[in-house]
């Protein structure tokens, strides 16, 4: 099992202005972008750039922490989030486009709400996080695949048929493994819990 993180920082530093973190903001920058160029001009092809972007960004990010020794700890923070807000983004930009049906938009930001709701169990053992696990980067991997291919397949071309289909496919191996890493997660929690004593609580 993968160690949480620690309340006192244990893992990476304070350092707030990296390279990596830089292109984490940049990120971030892109969700309501994405969302505007969906749903106001319905400007698709600059909507797909924007995804495509967040992909590298979200590899390199890792990657040039890894290889310039710049990760931290608010990179640690800022990746996952980055991840879930473009999630939740698409989702929901995609439903209101009538793209995906609404179940679809539900059910992904669901599993985080559920994983939100053990952070306060998690913080009686002094910890603030789990850490980002490999088939929750997979599931990513998968969904960031099948957003692009289910916008390309909002048509009826054969060459958006052909995009739907092949969107569906990683969408669904996406939401499996994004909620079978759900529930790793939330297995995670528990052995911590069954094998951690809970915090004292400090008085003033």
């Amino acid at each position: 099992m993968q160690t949480a993180v620690k309340d006192e920082s244990a893992r990476g530093d304070a350092r707030v202005w990296t390279v990596p973190n830089m292109l984490s903001f940049l990120r971030l920058l892109g969700v309501p972008l994405f969302l505007w160029l969906v749903l106001g001009p319905e400007a698709d092809g600059w909507a797909l750039g924007v995804l495509m972007l967040s992909g590298v960004t979200d590899y390199l990010d890792g990657y040039l922490a890894r290889r310039l020794d710049q990760a931290s700890v608010l990179g640690q923070v800022l990746d996952p989030v980055a991840d879930r807000l473009y999630i939740l983004a698409v989702v929901i930009g995609l439903a209101l486009r009538d793209i995906v049906p609404w179940w679809f938009a539900v059910i992904l930001p669901l599993r985080d709400v559920l994983l939100w709701g053990l952070v306060p169990i998690l913080r009686t053992r002094g910890y603030s996080a789990l850490p980002v696990h490999f088939l929750g980067k997979a599931a990513t991997f998968n969904l960031l695949y099948a957003f692009p291919l289910l916008l390309l397949g909002d048509g009826t071309s054969a060459a958006a048929t052909l995009a739907k289909v092949f969107g569906w496919a990683f969408a669904g191996w996406g939401i499996g493994l994004y909620w079978w890493a759900g529930i790793l997660y939330a297995y995670q929690v528990y052995k911590l819990v069954k094998s951690t004593e809970r915090r004292a609580v400090a008085h003033g």
